[in-house]
């Protein structure tokens, strides 16, 4: 069979070889053989990491009781912030939700009124709702509101039993009243 006939669309039955039929194994390289030492030695050396790490002290936490810390710039559950007088610092600008590149946060917002002051602006958040479960915690509404009035806190434990619990509403998201600015609250309310 010539070797036009071995070809199959212009590429070769087998494969060459590396090596011709006249030209054998090569022989070993020259140096340093291996010995039982030098095996033992290399042993040795792993098994003292081995041994250090085992009879190290161990540093598991205990987590339900223990808690690691956290950084400072750590980005966990949101609040909405207060001022010292009481009023939210929301003005209902929906910067936050157009900042949010997943679109978890509605804000519906709603004109201040004399008789009704919510903050201090001409605006405030009537509603105000972020659906945790499609939050990234990426910290964009932090960094896109002008009063900082969205922050996010160290809390990292959100887990619960329904999905519609993690549709997080204003209530569940607004700091508590200062004590004193309760305190006044309570008393105007037992006048009237």
């Amino acid at each position: 069979m010539s070797d036009e006939d071995r070809e199959v669309d212009g590429k070769p039955d087998q494969p060459t070889p590396l090596r011709g039929p006249d030209e054998g194994v090569p022989p070993h390289p020259e140096g340093k053989r291996p010995s039982v030492a030098a095996d033992i030695t290399a042993l040795a050396t792993g098994l003292k990491t081995t041994l250090g790490e085992f009879f190290s002290p161990a540093v598991t936490l205990e987590y339900p009781e223990d808690k690691s810390p956290r950084s400072e710039r750590y980005r966990g559950r949101h609040y909405l912030r207060r001022y010292e007088n009481g009023l939210e610092r929301c003005i209902g600008c929906e910067l936050c939700a157009a900042a949010c590149p997943v679109g978890c946060i509605l804000v519906i917002a709603a004109e201040n009124t004399d008789d009704n002051r919510v903050s201090p602006g001409e605006r405030y958040a009537k509603t105000y709702e972020i659906n945790m479960l499609r939050c990234i915690f990426c910290g964009y509404c932090e960094d896109a509101c002008p009063v900082q009035a969205i922050v996010l806190g160290p809390e990292y434990e959100l887990s619960d039993t329904s999905r519609e619990k993690f549709i997080y509403t204003k209530e569940k998201l607004l700091e508590p009243l200062p004590p004193d600015v309760q305190a006044r609250l309570q008393t105007k309310a037992k006048e009237t």
